[in-house]
């Protein structure tokens, strides 16, 4: 349960970011996209990210994590090749992208723990 409460949020925030940017070069085309790419999203996190960490490492020690923020992105512009109703249109959107949904992930995330505490 805890698991999909958390997908659901996080398609919420890919939603809400993609409307936020769809002027910038975003598209989404429903609500059903938007969980598709929070699954996507997740596995891809769960599975490549950590591989590109590794193979990064040196870079990523150099920029004081900043690159981070990179692979966040080439992560976000792998899912908009594996989902047809999402895109992106280039790799600092992307970045924007990454950083939006991080922030946000984070607050739907601390909202959701304080609401579970109070019952």
């Amino acid at each position: 349960m805890k698991l999909i409460i958390k997908l659901l949020l996080n398609a919420l925030a890919v939603f809400a970011i993609s409307y936020l940017l769809k002027n910038n070069g975003v598209t989404l085309d429903s609500y059903v996209t938007a969980i598709l790419v929070a699954v996507v999203l997740s596995v891809l996190n769960l599975l490549v990210k950590p591989v590109l960490v590794l193979l990064t490492l040196p870079i990523t020690i150099v920029t004081l994590g900043l690159f981070l923020l990179i692979i966040n992105a080439l992560i976000i512009m792998l899912a908009d090749k594996l989902i047809d109703g999402f895109s992106v249109s280039s790799i600092w959107v992307a970045v924007l992208f990454s950083i939006l949904l991080s922030v946000l992930q984070s607050i739907l995330h601390s909202l959701f723990k304080e609401d579970k505490k109070r019952l």
